[in-house]
């Protein structure tokens, strides 16, 4: 009889640990910490997403100089890889001002805008000269301008609050996406333009060596690309690509 009992009791402990485990998956499987929640990669220390772009092309999930993607991160001058204090042409890592004209020492491809109509007819930046690689590694680089292009013409993007923080949201044909804060941008010492976010891409403007090629959006919408001058501060995104 004692046997039996026991025979009972191990039958009923068991039932009830499977009971338990059964509540413990059903109440993962609804939750945010569900076994089948995508993981994103991580290269360098650094998250990135594949968004479905026909070039392969994976974007970080955060800004440089930032930890998450609602933060800002570094302003930087197109290409210098360390942010500062001002952004203007005084400053400006690749040129001289002459006669009140700035004049390009780097990434120059008309005479008329070198110095002494120095040209080197260089129109995407050096590794050393991009804020990406110099500051996450080889495996990380400033998107050109197509790729720019690229991401916008195959994601939606929409407005979007993110813990608290306003941007936009671009989301690939996979349901994939990546958030972009809004980002303003800083010329001599001031912040300009808190409800605009704009990126510096790595190309530069082959007709007018003074500008680089940017991605920027705002309340109404995103917009492609845009040139802006290089001495100003603004936003880095880091791309890089599959292996």
């Amino acid at each position: 009889m004692n046997r039996a009992l026991k025979m009972m009791a191990a039958i009923m402990l068991m039932m009830a640990f499977a009971a338990g485990c059964n509540k413990l998956e059903d109440s993962n499987s609804s939750g945010n910490n569900s076994s089948d929640s995508i993981v994103t990669p991580i290269v360098n220390a650094h998250d990135y997403v594949d968004l479905d772009l026909p070039s392969g092309t994976l974007w970080a999930t955060c800004n440089v100089g930032a930890d998450t993607p609602e933060e800002v991160g570094d302003y930087y001058a197109w290409g210098e890889i360390e942010p500062k204090d001002s952004y203007d042409w005084e400053s400006y890592k690749y040129g001289d001002v002459v006669n009140q004209r700035f004049e390009m020492t780097k990434y120059c491809t008309d005479s008329c805008w070198g110095l002494h109509g120095f040209v080197d007819g260089l129109t995407v930046l050096e590794s050393a000269d991009d804020a990406a690689t110099a500051n996450w590694g080889l495996d990380w680089r400033m998107p050109t301008k197509e790729e720019w292009e690229e991401i916008y013409q195959n994601t939606s993007c929409t407005l979007a609050v993110q813990n608290g923080v306003k941007g936009r949201l671009l989301t690939g044909c996979n349901g994939n996406s990546i958030f972009l804060p809004f980002t303003g941008f800083r010329l001599d010492g001031e912040f300009i333009g808190p409800s605009l976010g704009i990126y510096w891409s790595s190309s530069l403007h082959a007709g007018f060596s003074e500008r680089g090629w940017s991605f920027h959006y705002d309340m109404d919408g995103c917009h492609v690309c845009g040139t802006y001058e290089r001495s100003r501060g603004q936003i880095v995104r880091a791309v890089r690509v599959k292996k």
